[in-house]
């Protein structure tokens, strides 16, 4: 063994260092090894230090990794563990995803005091969320409603819905069973009401790509199913550059190995919208989400994808 435990690195939210003991449970089950072996190293991203501004003027979702990266880099950490949805696209040189978890629920939870459903809320409603994808579908659905933005971790957003900064909110429910509050979801959306971001209610592993030893490990992690849909949902949001600044939705699943992905950008306003649905084997999953993002760039036309910008 090495003479220091093999550090994993996380953010210090509840839910990232929930998901970091799982990632850590885990890996002692799968590789025999003991508790002092393996320990966790709580990094302070700048997502996680700003919290007055939203995330779109700030740079987007690399604000959640870029400093557990560096960390990566330097060798302080050997690997981390992430949402899936809060990783870039594009990883700095020398860092990989070594392995996925079996993905769990993909779909957003409505939460609300005020209405038992998003249809359901009073005409002028606020809702409160940070992500752009969620503001322009619930703007595509109801422009009647006020869309303001929302941040903080799960635990304070609940709280300063029940304090009534907000009339709902919108929440991964992945997320709300890992903390032990799904019973905090007045609904459950289907995936045909509110498209899932890429890659939502998947844990990831990081390493450093020359790093044999740690990619060992975790390859018995590996979910081979999970692996490929969030390859192709990430394929997707690459071909189209898809930042915190793009509503972009997408969602793959696979059956009898066929892969079956859906594909949404948006207006951020919800005025305006186009959707594209591919199908292929599944191990073709990166490039059905690369053909994906080609066709749905053409189906737009450059006068939308230049409204985006």
């Amino acid at each position: 063994m090495p003479t220091r435990p093999l550090l994993i690195g996380t953010r210090g939210s509840p839910l990232a260092l929930w998901q970091a003991r799982h990632v850590w449970a885990l890996l002692l089950k799968a590789d025999g090894l003991g508790e002092g072996d393996v320990g966790l190293s709580v990094i302070t991203t700048s997502g996680d230090r700003i919290q007055d501004q939203p995330l779109r003027d700030l740079g987007g979702k690399g604000l959640f990794t870029k400093e557990i990266d560096e960390a990566l880099l330097r060798g302080d950490v050997d690997m981390a563990v992430h949402s899936m949805k809060d990783l870039p696209t594009v990883l700095p040189e020398n860092i990989c995803i070594a392995a996925v978890l079996p993905r769990e629920e993909v779909r957003d939870a409505f939460v609300s005091t005020k209405a038992e459903s998003l249809m359901s809320l009073a005409p002028g409603a606020v809702v409160g969320t940070s992500s752009l994808r969620r503001q322009a579908q619930v703007r595509r659905l109801r422009p009647d409603l006020r869309v303001v933005d929302f941040r903080g971790n799960v635990e304070t957003r609940l709280k300063k819905l029940g304090d009534g900064v907000v009339d709902a909110t919108l929440l991964s429910f992945a997320g709300l069973e890992r903390l032990g509050l799904a019973d905090r979801a007045t609904a459950v959306l289907s995936t045909e009401e509110m498209l899932p971001a890429v890659a939502q209610g998947a844990i990831g592993m990081t390493c450093r790509t020359d790093d044999a030893r740690t990619r060992a490990l975790l390859d018995p992690l590996n979910d081979v199913r999970s692996a490929a849909t969030v390859a192709c949902e990430r394929a997707f949001l690459a071909r189209l550059d898809g930042s915190c600044k793009t509503p972009i939705a997408g969602l793959a699943e696979i059956d009898n190995g066929i892969l079956r992905f859906r594909g949404m950008i948006l207006a951020p306003d919800g005025s305006a919208w186009h959707e594209i649905g591919l199908e292929g084997a599944a191990e073709n999953a990166t490039s059905i989400g690369t053909d994906a993002g080609e066709e749905l760039l053409a189906r737009a036309g450059p006068e939308f994808i230049a409204s985006l910008a």
